[in-house]
């Protein structure tokens, strides 16, 4: 079962003084150890307490991140990298105390390939600040998780979004990474080839390694030609597990959907608010179609008639570009739509993940689960590719309540680890699922995984204490 985290004070150490006195030297003004500066950098989108840091540096060259890692490395003194703050797992809280190593100045893009298909970034650049400056060239970077996150923070969490069932996730969407080491050395992992079989596949290793191994300072990602027709579409269904498997069927036969995002009737009635959209509160899904105009009508026809098949209503379309962000910025701020339910609240949000056949039962069973909430649920998520989201409204002091919405996710996740799914589809481990890597890697595995931290990381300063413990 998975534990809730305790965080000891035992565990923090101080700022040690001679630490403190070199990094003001290096940094001057971009070095602080303010108590706003401090806590904002110690809290993210999770449902555990603010745990600031000791100190920020603010970083604008991988030559400043390797400063601060030789520094930090020289007093065997933690340091935990931070892109936009946006993460959902605890990542960025400092359970031992350290240094944040904000990237945010780091937010140049060094260089767009238009004829290649890829594009250079520093790693705090934002996903809506790269698509900006896409827009001339007639490409764009697809990975769009709810949140406006760093492409660095991205990487290390190994993100994903909407667009997923047809773009796949930031693990196959970055060719190559500048990943600064616990040693203070700069490895390049990858060119920018389509593909290589030269040795190790690091890049992998470091997607997905939640600033565990290294500090991602440079990221190489693919981008993609701008369909020549889009269209969306919204379509209600009579319930919840009619909703899913239209989509299931959908995907099985193989049509080639952009965007498949299932939101159950609570979750339409919060964004309505939120939004001041005039959704029909029902279970409903929202489509969108990429490729040729006669491909995107092709696709749109098929997928509507497997819709009625589920008992779906027509497609109520948005087919202008206005009506088309409109819809989803609806669809990525229900998150905080959500939020708005019960104000003051905190939320607590599940990722699982499941093969595609399983996916009604996986959902209909949280449903099930939820239903004995006595507080605000919702259901929505990218099932298109299998994952979804429960949220858990509770109360940020009300201990019965935080317990319980842990009991319930707990149950989620379990459902979904029986199915040969996953904990987490997108979120990461984090603090907040440690527990639940265990059980479904297994002890060989974990053990692996810390062979691997220690060999990389052997004083443990790369933000310790997340994803397992050593």
């Amino acid at each position: 079962m998975n534990q809730p985290i305790a965080f000891a004070d035992s565990l923090r150490r101080p700022l040690p003084p001679a630490l403190g006195t070199a990094l003001r030297e290096r940094f001057g003004e971009r070095f602080s150890t303010a108590q706003a500066v401090r806590e904002h950098h110690g809290r993210d989108e999770s449902p555990f307490p603010t745990t600031p840091p000791e100190a920020v540096v603010f970083a604008q060259s991988t030559e400043d991140v390797v400063a601060v890692v030789d520094l930090c490395r020289a007093h065997a003194y933690p340091l935990i990298p931070y892109g936009a703050g946006s993460s959902l797992e605890g990542h960025l809280l400092a359970v031992h105390g350290g240094v944040s190593i904000d990237l945010s100045q780091m937010n140049r893009v060094l260089g767009i390939d238009a004829e290649d298909l890829t594009a250079t970034v520093q790693a705090g650049v934002l996903r809506k600040q790269l698509n900006e400056e896409l827009k001339s060239t007639g490409l764009f970077f697809p990975i769009d998780p709810g949140a406006d996150a760093s492409i660095g923070g991205m990487s290390a969490t190994r993100a994903s979004g909407t667009n997923a069932v047809r773009y796949g996730t930031m693990r196959e969407n970055v060719l190559g990474l500048t990943v600064v080491t616990a040693e203070g050395k700069v490895v390049r992992t990858a060119g920018r080839a389509k593909k290589s079989a030269a040795g190790y596949d690091l890049t992998r290793l470091f997607v997905g390694s939640e600033g565990t191994l290294g500090v991602i300072t440079e990221v190489t990602v693919r981008l993609y030609p701008l369909p020549e027709a889009i269209s969306a579409a919204v379509c209600n269904f009579p319930s919840l597990a009619a909703a899913v498997n239209a989509v299931i069927q959908t995907i099985q036969l193989g049509v080639p959907i952009a965007r498949s995002e299932f939101l159950c009737e609570s979750t339409i009635a919060a964004i309505n608010a939120y939004s001041n959209t005039t959704l029909r509160e029902a279970p409903t899904l929202f489509f969108e179609f990429h490729g040729t105009e006669s491909g995107v009508r092709e696709q749109a026809e098929l997928v509507q008639a497997i819709a009625r098949e589920h008992g779906g209503q027509d497609f109520e379309w948005a087919s202008r570009p206005e009506d088309r962000t409109r819809l989803w910025n609806a669809r990525h701020s229900a998150y905080f739509a959500c939020l708005q339910v019960r104000p003051g609240c905190r939320a607590i949000s599940t990722d699982t993940c499941v093969p595609i056949s399983r996916l009604a039962d996986s959902i209909t069973g949280a449903r099930r689960i939820l239903d004995t909430a006595k507080f605000p649920t919702m259901l929505l998520g990218h099932v298109g590719d299998g994952n979804f989201h429960a949220v858990l409204l509770v109360g940020p002091d009300d201990e019965r309540e935080m317990a319980e919405a842990e009991r319930l996710n707990d149950e989620i996740v379990r459902l979904a680890l029986s199915m040969d799914g996953t904990c987490t589809g997108e979120h990461g481990i984090g603090l907040h699922k440690m527990g639940f890597l265990v059980e479904e890697r297994g002890d060989d595995a974990i053990e692996l995984m810390r062979r691997i931290k220690r060999a990389l990381d052997p004083d443990n300063i790369l933000n310790p204490g997340k994803i397992f413990t050593l």
